[in-house]
C-alpha cells in the first residue's frame, strides 16, 4: 500500500522503472557506442600514424640515397599510401555510422527503401562527387602524377591553369602548392588536361633575342661556349642529363631575332637550369659586347 496516495506512487514507480532503463542502456548500448567512436577514433590517428611513417620512410629514403629527385615508383608510393588511407578511414568510419544508428534504435534494415529514394534524389547532386572519386581512381592507377611533382592542371571553368608542387592526392582531391606558397586544392573531377613538368626527365629552353643585324655565327661559338662550360661545371652538371645545345634561330623580325638553347634536365630541375643559363648568356655576350637587345 502506498500512504501518499495511488498517484503520486505510480508516478515514482515509472521515474524509477524509466531511470533503471536509461541505466541499462547506458550500460550496455550507451557503452557500445562510447566504445565505438573512441574505436574509430583511435583507429584514425593509427592509420595517420601508419600513413607517415611509410612517407617519412620514403622520404628518408630519398634523402640518404644520391639522387637529386624522387623515382616515380617513389612518388607513386607516397600518392598510394595517402589514397588507401583515405579510403580505409571512409569506409571504417561509414560503418561506424550504422553501428551507433543501429544501437540508437534506427532499424538499419528498414532504412533500405528510403536510402534507395534519397541514393536517386542525391544522385543527380552527388554526381560531382562520384566523378571525381572515379576521376581520382584513374590518375592513380595510371600514375599520371604522384607526391612532390610539378603539374600544371587546367581545371574545368578557369581560365587559368593550376600550377604547384603536388602535396597530398585522395581519390576526390588533388592539393597543390605554387611558388607564392598558396594552397590550391583542385576537385578531381574537374581536372581536363595534366601536364606533368617533372616526370622522368625535363628540358629546359632559353630563347636569347638578339639585334638581327648582328654577327651571328661569332652568337652561335659565344653560346656553343656557354653549353660545354655549363655541362662541366661540377654545380650544374648532375641537373643535366647531356650537354646543353644550341638549336639556332627560333624567331626572325626586322629588329631582333631568336636563338634557342635547350637542355635536357633531371625532373623538376628545368626552371633552376634555365635561370643558370640565362645568366651565362648574358654575362657572356656582356664580355664580347654584345647585347641582347639592342
Amino acid at each position: 500500500m502506498c500512504s501518499i496516495g495511488p498517484e503520486t506512487c505510480q508516478a515514482a514507480v515509472l521515474a524509477m522503472s524509466t531511470s533503471s532503463d536509461v541505466t541499462n542502456w547506458l550500460r550496455s548500448s550507451g557503452l557500445e557506442i562510447v566504445l565505438l567512436v573512441v574505436g574509430a577514433m583511435l583507429f584514425g590517428r593509427l592509420a595517420a600514424f601508419v600513413r607517415d611513417r611509410v612517407t617519412t620512410k620514403i622520404d628518408a629514403g630519398f634523402r640518404s640515397s644520391d639522387a637529386l629527385v624522387r623515382t616515380e615508383a617513389a612518388k607513386h608510393r607516397h600518392a598510394l599510401a595517402q589514397v588507401v588511407t583515405w579510403v580505409v578511414l571512409t569506409i571504417v568510419y561509414v560503418l561506424v555510422g550504422i553501428e551507433v544508428l543501429r544501437r540508437l534504435g534506427f532499424a538499419v534494415t528498414g532504412l533500405v527503401a528510403p536510402a534507395a529514394v534519397l541514393g536517386a534524389a542525391l544522385g543527380f547532386g552527388a554526381q560531382r562527387i562520384v566523378q571525381d572519386i572515379l576521376a581520382g581512381f584513374f590518375l592513380i592507377t595510371e600514375r599520371q602524377y604522384g607526391f612532390g611533382d610539378v603539374v600544371s592542371i587546367s581545371v574545368t571553368g578557369s581560365a587559368e591553369p593550376a600550377q604547384g608542387t603536388v602535396e597530398d592526392v585522395t581519390l576526390r582531391i588533388t592539393t597543390l602548392r605554387n611558388s607564392d606558397g598558396e594552397v590550391i586544392i583542385v576537385p578531381n573531377g574537374q581536372i581536363v588536361k595534366v601536364t606533368n613538368l617533372s616526370k622522368d626527365w625535363a628540358r629546359a629552353a632559353i630563347d636569347v633575342p638578339v639585334s638581327s643585324s648582328a654577327d651571328i655565327n661569332k652568337i652561335n661559338e659565344i653560346l656553343h661556349e656557354v653549353c660545354t662550360k655549363a655541362y662541366q661545371d661540377r654545380r650544374l652538371e648532375p641537373l643535366l642529363l647531356d650537354e646543353p645545345s644550341v638549336m639556332g634561330v627560333e624567331d626572325l623580325s626586322l629588329d631582333e631575332m631568336n636563338i634557342r638553347m635547350v637542355a635536357r634536365t633531371l625532373p623538376g630541375k628545368q626552371f633552376e637550369v634555365s635561370r643558370e643559363l640565362r645568366v651565362r648568356v648574358a654575362a657572356a655576350l656582356r664580355r664580347e659586347g654584345i647585347s641582347e637587345t639592342q
